[in-house]
């Protein structure tokens, strides 16, 4: 700081800076009802580390209610890659990306009626912490890895796959957001 410029002074910046001037909005992102994060611990010693996914008893998880474990599945994203969106009318999902990974998770709530219909969420899941995402149903939902290296999705719901008429997975367009929706803000 110069001898004459106090703190509390403003600086005055020139007419092209002051037009594209904007100030961040840092407040918290409004979540979608029933969309939910679930901190984890992880421990560490000299030889690695082990992360608790979560207990059962009788298929229901201790950490997430009347939610029942009915399957577990494991997924992996290449490099760049955009996985969305999927929708489920039954089903929830529960997923878990390890902390190295790093994935952006956009949600969208398109269930009729619901308090957050039509809100959207993005989300960065992995990126160095340990938590699980729950994702209710009619909720859509998709990823993009936006890291250097394959991301990787261990995830539980409480309906078993079928392809069947039973068949609880949908899927629409994955640039039904609009294509931007998946692009690193910059900035």
């Amino acid at each position: 700081m110069s001898a004459d410029q106090h703190p509390d002074a403003k600086t005055k910046i020139n007419d092209k800076a002051k037009a594209a001037f904007s100030v961040q909005d840092y407040a918290p992102t409004a979540s979608i009802e029933g969309f939910e994060v679930v901190e984890l611990k992880r421990f560490n010693d000299d030889g690695g580390s082990i992360t608790e996914l979560g207990r059962l008893a009788a298929g229901a998880h201790k950490l997430l209610g009347d939610f029942e474990v009915r399957q577990v599945n494991y997924s992996e994203v290449e490099p760049g890659a955009c996985k969305a969106f999927h929708l489920h009318h039954r089903q929830t999902d529960v997923w878990y990306v390890p902390p190295r990974d790093r994935l952006l998770l956009v949600l969208h709530d398109c269930r009729e009626g619901s308090p957050t219909e039509g809100q959207t969420m993005r989300f960065v899941v992995g990126d160095g912490k340990d938590r699980l995402i729950r994702i209710p149903p009619g909720v859509a939902h998709g990823a993009r890895n936006i890291g250097p290296d394959v991301a990787r999705i261990i995830y539980m719901v409480d309906v078993e796959f079928a392809v069947d008429a039973e068949c609880d997975e949908g899927r629409l367009p994955w640039d039904f957001l609009g294509a931007e929706i998946w692009e690193i803000v910059r900035g």
